[in-house]
């Protein structure tokens, strides 16, 4: 969170250039967020998708993979979760769709991520590469998908046939917040659990670390790799559920919205810690909203705004990810002697 103090000076200083009083946008900003009942349910709901990606981004931190394909593998998630229940939901009790749906989820976009896993750990394709390119993959099959095969008949936009209610999942006092929320507080316990209280887990951040200690402590890199982009594009599919099941009650296109990339930044900001990622989600999920108020209150100030403050998170993030350890390694040798 070291990140949140430049940032928020910086982004005064562009509001100001724009001719808006800083502090009456950061009124603003708070007031949208987090003024309502409403408006809490909305930033919780956009929080939900945030944990989701940057938990996916930072399994694969943590196994020293730069997974950039969240966007692709929640766009997947997001078609196995809805196959699953247009195939299903009709002859499935909620009992049983819903938590099949989730399954499927997560079965799709471990599925899409383990291609570039597969690609880096037996050919040496680099995964930055892979994974960007497949973001382009799945943004192109859902199109044919939705234009030729899942339409609804008589539907004049791209969007498939709506879910039966037992496929839905229940709205929290009828706002898009839904149960999706359990769900992503429930994978930041088990990725906390699996990264730091089992042996798969350790020996995933050991080859994050040092892969060459991994090799010696008998890790075999190429199904570690396979785990943690598996892992990692489970947890982005999981967008899909709280987006289609939750929101939209049926496949629609781009419902992903940039979550993806906006992963990254939450799980360099979290510092690739479930509880970190939560609280940063939390903070993406607040400018979310609150910038979607920001606009409407302040016409001068888009909510492209709101991208630029994420650009500045990721850059600061990055900047500022190493510079208390030479202070902190001082003050400790300085105690050692």
């Amino acid at each position: 969170m070291l990140s949140a103090v430049p940032v928020a000076r910086l982004s005064g200083v562009i509001v100001t250039i724009i001719g808006v009083d800083p502090f009456h946008a950061l009124r603003l900003l708070v007031t949208g967020a987090l003024g309502s009942r409403e408006s809490i349910g909305y930033t919780l709901y956009y929080a939900t998708n945030f944990t989701f990606t940057g938990l996916a981004v930072a399994v694969a931190f943590h196994a020293g993979l730069f997974n950039i394909g969240g966007e692709g593998q929640a766009y997947l998630g997001g078609l196995g979760c809805g196959l699953a229940i247009l195939a299903l939901d009709r002859w499935l009790p909620g009992w049983l769709m819903i938590p099949t749906a989730i399954a499927a989820a997560a079965l799709f976009g471990a599925a899409w991520a383990a291609v570039p896993a597969w690609l880096q750990a037996w050919r040496g394709s680099h995964i930055v590469i892979t994974t960007i390119m497949f973001n382009f993959v799945a943004s192109a099959l859902m199109v044919y998908l939705m234009v030729n095969v899942l339409i609804a008949p008589g539907s004049m936009s791209p969007q498939s046939r709506g879910f039966a209610p037992s496929a839905q999942l229940p709205a929290i006092a009828g706002l898009p917040l839904n149960l999706s929320l359990a769900l992503a507080l429930a994978c930041c316990v088990a990725v906390w659990v699996f990264l730091w209280r089992t042996p798969w887990g350790y020996a995933l951040r050991t080859m994050g670390h040092n892969p060459e200690a991994a090799v010696y402590a008998g890790t075999n890199l190429r199904r570690m790799t396979m785990l943690a982009m598996c892992l990692s594009g489970a947890l982005a599919g999981f967008v899909g559920v709280n987006e289609l099941m939750g929101v939209h009650h049926r496949i629609v296109l781009d419902f992903q919205a940039g979550y993806g990339f906006a992963g990254i930044a939450v799980a360099l900001m979290g510092r690739n810690h479930p509880v970190g990622v939560l609280l940063a989600a939390l903070l993406f999920g607040a400018l979310q909203q609150g910038g979607a108020e920001l606009a409407f209150e302040i016409p001068s100030i888009t909510r492209e705004m709101v991208v630029v403050i994420q650009g500045l998170i990721i850059l600061f993030s990055g900047a500022l990810a190493h510079l208390p350890r030479p202070w902190l390694q001082l003050l400790f040798a300085r105690r050692a002697s």
